[in-house]
């Protein structure tokens, strides 16, 4: 994102001077950026949409020599905030954050090379199925110093007391437990260190639940590497969301394959091809069916401008078989 407008502490009303004097400053960022969409296979709309995501970031640092930072994000036409964190950054035992965004495994849900966007974020709205693991509830989460891993590699630990329920305010304990989901935890970590141009990451999530006396856990792990040479940039990755039903027709898992390679053909310039294919498969097998999403995609800078377009191409959209969709999509950004 770029910056719009540093506020600064002495901005802020009197009553609040001395505790933003500690705090240092408070930034908020946000994007321009304008879009037209054009999908198959369905009646459109208005295809004229516009990004109205902003973020906020403070910063300050304790006397210990911790600093802390916040950050809270409104996603584009969010009636409320979309996510936030609160991340303690310690001279000697890492980060400690306490999140309600991504984090966990969910930071490696699709890492291909793209000119723009992943192969699922285009205007198509495919349904894609993908690991996320304690995403979606206020979780806690621990990087792992560097001093006490190899030159290269970063890990994250997530924990959170019930991965279900979504994000509550403060002094709020969510809605009640009637979902059966429990507590779960996240394990994340990629090497850079390998290999000029490589970067190899793997994650790893449990989450208990319950359905009456039958207890099990809904697991999901992923794994995959990107290659830079030159210009060129290319990935593969596999992950599974296995979720253990008790019953015939509900979901059993999700295998996904993804891979992807993006060209920087000048400075200005960059172009994509990505495929992403995710199997879902129901206990008893009567009701199989695999989701396949491509992408085709270009990214064009002039000085603070950029423009970029995507063609998506979904078999089975949504997991439905026999809906085939296809998207253009073109996007104009102004970085100011």
């Amino acid at each position: 994102m770029n910056k719009l407008a540093k506020i600064g502490a002495t901005a802020l009303c009197g009553s609040l001077v001395a505790v933003a004097s500690q705090a240092g400053e408070l930034t908020v960022t946000g994007g321009s950026t304008a879009t037209w969409s054009s999908n198959s296979g369905t009646k459109n709309g208005n295809p004229i949409g516009m990004a109205s995501a902003i973020s906020f970031s403070g910063s300050g640092e304790l006397d210990n020599g911790t600093t802390f930072t916040m950050t809270l994000a409104h996603g584009d036409q969010a009636s409320t905030y979309s996510g936030g964190e609160i991340v303690m950054t310690t001279p000697s035992f890492g980060t400690i954050a306490i999140d309600q965004s991504g984090g966990g495994i969910d930071r490696f849900d699709d890492m291909m090379p793209t000119a723009w966007e992943e192969v699922d974020g285009t205007s198509l709205g495919t349904g894609l199925v993908t690991v996320s693991g304690v995403k979606g509830s206020g979780h806690l989460e621990w990087g792992i110093p560097s001093t006490m891993l190899p030159d290269g590699m970063t890990a994250h630990v997530a924990w959170s007391p019930r991965a279900s329920g979504g994000y509550v305010n403060d002094k709020s304990v969510g809605s009640s437990a009637t979902d059966g989901v429990g507590g779960g935890y996240d394990i994340a970590i990629s090497h850079s260190g390998l290999a000029d141009g490589t970067n190899v990451f793997v994650g790893y999530s449990a989450i208990d639940w319950q359905n009456g006396l039958y207890k099990s856990k809904k697991k999901s792990w992923v794994a995959g590497a990107t290659f830079a040479v030159g210009p060129a940039t290319v990935g593969y990755q596999v992950s599974r969301e296995m979720h253990n039903p008790i019953s015939t027709a509900l979901t059993e898992e999700y295998d996904n394959t993804a891979y992807g390679i993006s060209f920087a053909v000048n400075d200005d310039l960059s172009i994509s091809y990505g495929k992403h294919q995710s199997n879902k498969r129901v206990l008893g097998g009567t009701a199989d069916v695999e989701l396949d999403n491509t992408s085709l995609q270009a990214a064009y800078t002039m000085g603070g401008a950029t423009i970029s377009a995507a063609m998506t191409d979904a078999d089975n959209n949504k997991y439905s078989s026999g809906t085939d969709k296809e998207a253009t999509t073109v996007a104009l950004s102004l970085a100011f």
